[in-house]
């Protein structure tokens, strides 16, 4: 009988520490008369400034999170956050030592959809937080609900309740204007109407060529700049900075004094080099793809996403090239950009061969997923852990250029389960999940592996393997791809990417260097001691390189269209 009584000794204790501390958290009617459904969050930081809510990251230095789903929360009800919610980076409330906190709510609001994920084309019901032209940003998101700080003192037993009321709202964001040289499309997306259930839109900032207006003969080529969601064409100024603008900003990032007006000046100086008088003429684009899941699609079509990679190609850009007078043939398209931009610009390449007439990808995500990341998604069981019969080690998810770790592949993952479940933190690993998934009975992805202990599901990942693992894809169809690809791949990555990407483009380089019937003619580059996301110049430091991507490619756009264009094609009217 002791193990029993024991048993029942140790959850009685724990019981009781589960109600020593709880909060109720609550919105007022005068936010809202009806029920809300989303997710509450509930941080506690151990600074007042910033703001707790603008505190939690992946950094050693981030403040807790709680979070909790709540459906149909009624004005005046508290959502109860208290030791059995799962929390970040403790796990539970009881884990946080006494002491001072600033205590902030934010409720990040769901909307229901019906999409057309189900069998045999059937809809499902999921419950999601549809973007609102902030790019999938729970902090900022227009009409979420939260609270203004406050501070309170966690005590070291005894039972403690705090009220924490969400009476502020975050208010809309004004839609960007256009000017002599940036305009902004916006379209209702048929197949993504169709996909979700609602009118769904697509939109794009397009960098107009100077002379556009006074040359209406002329038909241009277009780029397309892939990257996360753009609030406006960034990187572009008319106006050189102020010569008295403040430069005590610091950024810990590149370890440096007066970025800002380091950005400014770029950007006046990609201004002067576009008005130039041998700069060719182009049109730049950069996509507004924004959905439920993240700040952007990944521009391809997926299970859970819907089909955005056909909605790009076949709807947004037809209408960008009429308005704008783009040629509209694949010789005289390209994609380029970093990071997420780096895969989507080569899956671009990929999915769309005949469409594209190369691709410059940069640090992209992990384009074969036997190295995903620090891991193989195939061969290994765990993605938190690399494991032996007696010892299991932590396998790392950034580190700096010098190799020290900064966060674990658990630890991030964590992040991402307290900010949502059923992969919906708008982040990184829930994106990708999203993206390269089947859809579960419920509707929403399938887990690649449990968020949880991080126990791989090698069903899934037999999935992703099939249709989005690009360096497979690739290897599986060279027959059909080879003669359509080559010559256009160019690939480049930091040997130090903070998110180990580099191991992915080491296996795709083996692979492009050995190919035949045909040759692959490709690019690949690597910059020494490089981070995250190095695009391939290696006389600049990467804090400049990065903020020059839409003059680094030019040149070999130019080359390629030269060597490689249809009978009669127009290499003329838009070289004045």
């Amino acid at each position: 009988m002791i193990r029993p009584l024991l048993a029942c000794f140790c959850w009685l204790w724990f019981s009781h520490a589960y109600a020593q501390t709880t909060f109720s958290v609550s919105f007022p009617t005068s936010q809202s008369q009806q029920p809300l459904d989303g997710r509450v969050l509930l941080i506690l930081a151990k600074a007042a400034s910033p703001e707790p809510r603008q505190q939690v990251s992946d950094a050693v230095e981030t403040a807790q999170l709680f979070g909790v789903d709540v459906n149909g929360l009624k004005p005046g009800q508290g959502a109860l956050v208290d030791a059995t919610v799962f929390g970040y980076p403790k796990r539970s409330l009881r884990d946080l030592p006494a002491g001072d906190y600033y205590v902030q709510a934010v409720l990040h609001k769901y909307e229901t959809f019906q999409i057309k994920n189900g069998p045999n084309g059937t809809r499902n019901t999921v419950k999601l937080p549809m973007d609102r032209g902030e790019g999938q940003n729970w902090r900022m998101a227009p009409g979420n609900l939260f609270s203004k700080p406050q501070k309170i003192t966690l005590k070291a037993g005894g039972r403690q309740t705090f009220a924490v009321v969400m009476d502020q709202v975050n208010p809309p964001i004004d839609e960007p204007k256009d000017t002599r040289f940036i305009k902004h499309i916006k379209i209702q997306s048929k197949r993504l109407t169709e996909f979700w259930g609602r009118p769904m839109y697509l939109g794009a900032h397009i960098l107009l060529p100077a002379g556009f207006d006074e040359h209406p003969e002329a038909r241009y080529p277009l780029a397309i700049f892939h990257g996360h969601f753009p609030d406006d064409f960034s990187g572009f100024s008319e106006t050189p900075p102020p010569a008295n603008m403040d430069t005590t900003d610091y950024i810990e990032r590149f370890k440096l004094r007066g970025y800002k007006k380091i950005v400014a000046q770029e950007a006046y100086d990609f201004y002067k080099k576009w008005t130039s008088k041998d700069f060719p003429r182009m049109l730049i684009v950069e996509i507004q793809h924004a959905n439920p899941y993240y700040d952007d699609s990944y521009a391809v079509n997926s299970e859970n996403l819907g089909p955005y990679g056909d909605a790009i190609m076949y709807e947004l850009l037809p209408e960008i090239e009429t308005r704008f007078r783009g040629i509209g043939q694949g010789w005289a398209r390209f994609t380029y950009g970093g990071s997420t931009g780096g895969w989507e610009a080569l899956a671009a390449q990929v999915f769309y061969p005949d469409e594209f007439n190369g691709c410059f990808a940069a640090c992209p995500d992990p384009i074969s997923f036997d190295a995903y990341t620090v891991f193989n998604l195939y061969k290994d069981k765990n993605a938190y852990y690399s494991e032996g019969p007696l010892r299991r080690t932590p396998r790392p998810s950034q580190r700096n250029y010098l190799g020290q770790v900064k966060v674990t592949m658990e630890e991030t993952n964590h992040r991402e389960l307290a900010l949502g479940t059923n992969s919906r933190s708008g982040d990184q690993f829930d994106i990708w999940e999203a993206v390269y998934s089947p859809a579960a009975p419920s509707g929403y992805p399938k887990r690649i592996w449990n968020k949880l202990t991080g126990e791989i599901d090698p069903a899934v990942a037999s999935y992703w393997r099939e249709h989005f693992d690009l360096l497979h894809i690739l290897k599986r169809d060279w027959k059909t791809l080879g003669p359509k690809v080559t010559g256009k791949i160019h690939i480049y990555c930091g040997d130090m990417d903070n998110y180990y990407l580099n191991n992915a483009v080491y296996l795709m380089e083996d692979f492009l260097q050995k190919v035949q019937n045909p040759p692959a003619r490709s690019e690949v580059a690597y910059g020494d001691r490089f981070e995250h996301c190095w695009n391939g110049d290696p006389n600049v430091p990467n804090y400049i390189s990065r903020l020059r991507y839409n003059t680094m490619y030019i040149d070999k756009m130019l080359k390629r269209m030269e060597e490689n264009h249809p009978a009669n094609a127009d290499l003329k009217s838009w070289r004045y």
